[in-house]
């Protein structure tokens, strides 16, 4: 038999010091860890954010970029004879224009609404105003069509607007 005393069965032990230290070490690791694996969480989502932001930042330069192309397409269709209207070089070319309506659709990015609409300054650009008697601010003609992606306007509408009266 040994001559350590073994403490008895229903005792519970009491811890030695090397016991605690280890306990308290293991304890501050384990919360660094925990610490640790939220910094790394929080960097992840910060960096699929920015991703995301940069994506939409692109995109919407590059749609900036085409819609003069687009604006030219409708140019020309607005003023094609109406001889040529059932030209099969002319139906053609008004399949591209839908083409790119639809590209642009898919992208996110939505053409502004204008005529007949109150004049909002969020998305309408007022390059002139017509007196009509009236004291509501009404979009006339639109003169180049505005584009939003998602929130954000990517190109105001440039707009006429009316002073038209309310109904009611």
């Amino acid at each position: 038999m040994s001559s350590k005393k073994q403490p008895a069965p229903n005792q519970p032990q009491q811890p030695t010091e090397l016991e605690q230290e280890l306990q308290t070490q293991v304890e501050a690791l384990s919360e660094a860890l925990q610490r640790e694996r939220a910094d790394s969480a929080n960097i992840r989502r910060r960096h699929d954010d920015q991703i995301a932001g940069l994506k939409s930042v692109v995109k919407a330069s590059v749609v900036r970029d085409l819609l003069p192309v687009i604006d030219n397409f409708e140019r020309a269709l607005r003023h094609v004879p109406k001889e040529l209207a059932d030209n099969d070089y002319i139906k053609g070319v008004q399949g591209v224009v839908k083409q790119f309506e639809d590209t642009l659709a898919k992208l996110g990015v939505t053409r502004i609404k204008t005529v007949g609409e109150p004049f909002d300054p969020t998305y309408h650009e007022a390059v002139s105003m017509e007196d009509s008697g009236g004291d509501t601010e009404v979009v006339t003609d639109e003169l180049q069509a505005g584009y939003t992606l998602g929130d954000e306007v990517i190109r105001h509408a440039m707009v006429r607007v009316g002073l038209q009266k309310q109904d009611g």
